[in-house]
């Protein structure tokens, strides 16, 4: 009995060490992240509207290539649009997407990282308010945004060995989300992620 046990909790020690070492060596892990969104919309290539302040939260996937670089897919919820404000008020645009960004990173140095991709979108909501200071309306405009969005992203940030990241990301939308006046959007994402 005493025997089985000794092999038994050899057996385990043996299997746990060896879990470790391919957990440690592994190139590819998963986590969540999350943050906060600026938004903002260009009309016509000109000058951005005001910034609708929302957030993202979602899953990512990381692979290594080698020790200097990785491939990291990711899927999101994301608060987008645009705010306006006047005398009278302030107009909310509300875009609100599932995005999937596919980012190129590159570690010139231990645990910073520069990254680019491309991304595309969906609009799954689309709402209008409007707040006079007395009055708040919400709307729903017959003008409905296109579906399918998409541009690119370019950023960096920080990732510790401990698997919690902290990024910053702007996306430059290369797909018009109206009929006229070439809207496109505008964000900056400001990100913390943990590995599963």
């Amino acid at each position: 009995m005493v025997l089985k046990n000794i092999i038994l909790i050899g057996f385990m020690s043996f299997a746990i060490n060896i879990w470790g070492q391919n957990q440690h060596q592994s190139n590819t892990h998963a986590g969540i992240k999350g943050g906060y969104n600026l938004a903002a919309v260009t009309y016509d290539g000109e000058a951005e509207t005001g910034q609708r302040h929302g957030f993202h939260l979602g899953i990512y996937g990381n692979s290594a290539i080698n020790s200097l670089m990785a491939i990291q897919v990711e899927a999101q919820y994301s608060h987008q649009g645009y705010q306006l404000k006047d005398g009278s008020g302030t107009y909310t645009q509300k875009l609100n997407y599932i995005n999937l960004p596919v980012m190129f990173q590159v570690y010139p140095i231990d645990e910073v990282f520069l990254e680019s991709g491309a991304q595309i979108g969906w609009a799954i909501s689309h709402k209008e308010t409007y707040d006079s200071g007395f009055n708040l309306f919400d709307t729903e405009s017959d003008i409905r945004p296109d579906t399918f969005d998409w541009g690119f992203n370019f950023g960096g940030g920080i990732k510790i060995d401990s698997g919690l990241s902290f990024g910053i990301r702007y996306h430059l939308g290369m797909g018009e989300i109206y009929d006229e006046g070439k809207p496109k959007n505008r964000m900056w994402q400001f990100s913390v992620g943990v590995d599963f």
